[in-house]
């Protein structure tokens, strides 16, 4: 019976229809678009709690080459504006566009081929330390691979090993600390080489060792790309062309780091309680 309720698991995975779908004549980034993404009135609720509105009517603009730093507690929106970029949902109303073509009229695997996301919770398989780089562009060298283990500070953890590039990282990598995940992440996204980057920065939970050498990568990271940031370092703010605060799912300040410091509202209380 066992084997037959799995076999019913399968095939309801099998059946279930994607969220979102290329259209049947998509446009194709190909490079030559700029990577200048822009939200206009966007408001959107998840499928399973359609009563929520996550985002109620947003709109801004990161331009190519600009870095945009997100702030805000925990709930406000953050990371479902992160979700919207590479199309895993659509709005329910406004639009989203990345190079001014709007994301629906895209191949999703143009549009995602554009685009490297570090999350606060990377993604490592049970595969070697190599090939979970090499995830990040499946055609990559070894010596490509090298590069951008070197660039993420995280070349010389992984030559300490005995198997080296060869190690197994075990389930999740669960052999891995968070800050070495971090930068097996980093190492990927460099590796990948995309025009926009979305990066969820990883909490104080690093101690300052692993911190120091992931703000290191990331500062190499983001080095000319276009960017969104959810920042949780005040550094990165400190260091971004534009934020928004959110709450409750609207923008309720945008500015810069220092313009924001002038004016009483939610950021510089952050600020002022070091929760940034």
């Amino acid at each position: 019976m066992q084997a037959v309720g799995a076999s019913e698991r399968i095939f309801e995975v099998i059946d279930t229809k994607p969220r979102v779908t290329s259209p049947p004549n998509p446009a194709v980034l190909n490079g030559k678009n700029d990577s200048s993404i822009k939200f206009e009135n966007v408001s959107f609720t998840y499928p399973s709690r359609p009563e929520l509105k996550v985002l109620d009517d947003v709109s801004f603009e990161v331009k190519a080459g600009e870095t945009l730093a997100l702030v805000g507690p925990s709930g406000s929106g953050k990371s479902t504006i992160a979700r919207l970029i590479p199309r895993f949902y659509d709005p329910q109303s406004g639009s989203i566009s990345f190079g001014g073509i709007p994301l629906p009229l895209l191949s999703l695997d143009s549009l995602r081929a554009q685009i490297a996301v570090v999350s606060q919770e990377p993604q490592v398989f049970s595969i070697s330390l190599k090939e979970n780089i090499r995830y990040g562009r499946i055609t990559a060298s070894d010596e490509e691979i090298e590069q951008a283990a070197k660039a993420a500070n995280i070349h010389d953890f992984i030559v300490s090993l005995p198997q080296g590039y060869d190690t197994l990282v075990g389930d999740r990598g669960v052999r891995l600390s968070g800050g070495e995940k971090q930068r097996v992440a980093i190492a990927r996204a460099l590796l990948k080489d995309a025009d926009f980057l979305v990066l969820d920065e990883a909490t104080s939970s690093l101690d300052s060792e692993n911190e120091h050498l992931v703000q290191q990568a990331l500062e190499r990271l983001l080095k000319n790309k276009t960017s969104l940031v959810i920042a949780h370092r005040l550094s990165t703010v400190q260091h971004a062309d534009h934020v928004l605060v959110l709450k409750d799912g609207k923008i309720s300040q945008r500015g810069t780091h220092s313009s924001l410091l002038e004016e009483p509202g939610l950021y510089k209380t952050l600020v002022e309680h070091q929760l940034l």
